[in-house]
């Protein structure tokens, strides 16, 4: 599964680095291309000599080379790779991950990066303990960072604890696994809902939720990353999709988000309405900014937005898969099974604003699966990233 595969292998300042010496030679064994990236501070633990030695490729380390100047493009990389292994990964490169600290090569590749990124974190038990790098890991896994968890044993310090580096065959393994199923929508086209709505009530007002699109996009990066050609209608985020196979639409009010649903629909195998799409939107739309009155307090009369679900669900033909969501804050199975039931979904997604860390603007999401013929499948709190992974893994 790994034959041919792009592999970027960075290695961090960890003394667990001379594992990567073995994973670089399994990896290349099992027909993978790698290129090697090493913070300068992995210099100290393993030559580039050695890498370069057994990947076939110049090791790179600095933003350019110092004899020649030749420049070392963090972008290019990033859409070359087919995987990213970070390993070691230590608490400091964690953190510089986390949170966009783009101070060498490495980091600034990880930004760059549109393939999944694996991480195997090393170092001592204390640091891997500390709430700062678990919160940090936590922040990675919610990116979409796939975490290979390190192992208990003795460590640098001769203590014993959580803390060693995954073996390599472990991180191999693990990559090849995620070869061997990831490409299970290959040829499939998908549309995916995400975001809010905005309904205007002058230039400067609106009718809105508190929506991030987090979910939506977490869906759409998962089915990308999976082999399908997505097309995402957005409402207004402050996040942007980063795998190639997903051309993102953007649009503000619910009008146009069913306009382009409705156009789209037909041509797609798989639909999953995500957004959070305003029920209702002002009869009337002011060209100007409304005016604080004395005594007058405008009156804004509501109207019904489409139904983009119920529309979608009325124009499915056989072999469609159309998903929906429902959010809800009580009677939430009775009110997600009558939702899939008149809109004629094949499954819908619950969420309620009652479990904490689900629902709008989180990282984290809970939630339950109905399906059409009466069966149902309840996860625990997760990531979005991962709760992702189960709603694509249930359509298939």
């Amino acid at each position: 599964m790994l034959k041919g595969k792009h592999i970027i292998l960075g290695i961090t300042g960890g003394i667990a680095a001379y594992k990567s010496v073995y994973l670089l030679r399994l990896l290349i064994k099992a027909g993978a291309e790698v290129q090697v990236i090493i913070t300068p501070s992995g210099k100290e633990f393993i030559t580039p000599v050695t890498l370069s030695a057994l990947s076939g490729k110049p090791v790179v380390s600095e933003f350019f080379s110092a004899n020649t100047g030749e420049w070392h493009s963090h972008v290019d990389l990033g859409l070359w790779a087919d995987a990213m292994v970070i390993a070691p990964a230590t608490a400091s490169s964690i953190a510089k991950m986390a949170h966009g600290v783009a101070d060498n090569m490495l980091i600034t590749t990880y930004l760059s990066a549109k393939a999944p990124v694996f991480i195997a974190p090393a170092m001592d038990l204390d640091m891997f303990a500390h709430p700062t790098t678990q919160n940090n890991i936590e922040l990675l896994k919610s990116y979409g960072n796939h975490i290979i968890e390190p192992t208990s044993g003795e460590l640098a310090s001769h203590l014993v604890g959580k803390g060693r580096m995954a073996e390599p065959e472990s991180i191999v393994e693990k990559l090849t696994a995620f070869f061997a199923t990831g490409k299970d929508l290959q040829g499939k086209k998908m549309l995916i809902t995400a975001g809010p709505t905005y309904e205007k009530i002058d230039p400067v007002r609106f009718i809105g939720n508190y929506s991030s699109g987090k979910m939506g996009y977490a869906l759409a990066e998962e089915a990308a990353r999976r082999g399908a050609q997505v097309t995402l209608v957005s409402g207004p985020v402050a996040i942007k999709a980063k795998h190639p196979a997903i051309k993102v639409i953007d649009v503000e009010s619910a009008k146009q988000m069913y306009d382009k649903c409705v156009n789209i629909f037909p041509d797609v195998d798989i639909a999953i309405m995500c957004a959070a799409v305003a029920d209702y939107a002002p009869e009337k739309q002011s060209d100007v900014k409304i005016k604080r009155e004395k005594d007058d307090i405008p009156v804004i009369k509501l109207v019904k937005n489409p139904d983009i679900a119920a529309s979608l669900g009325k124009m499915k033909t056989e072999g469609q898969i159309l998903v929906g969501f429902a959010l809800e804050t009580n009677n939430e199975e009775t009110n997600a099974q009558d939702k899939m039931q008149r809109k004629n979904l094949d499954a819908i997604v619950l969420n309620s604003l009652n479990d904490s860390g689900a629902g709008f603007g989180t990282d984290t999401n809970k939630v339950t699966i109905f399906f059409a013929d009466g069966n149902k499948k309840m996860y625990d709190m997760k990531s979005k990233a991962e709760v992702a992974k189960d709603i694509i893994d249930a359509i298939i």
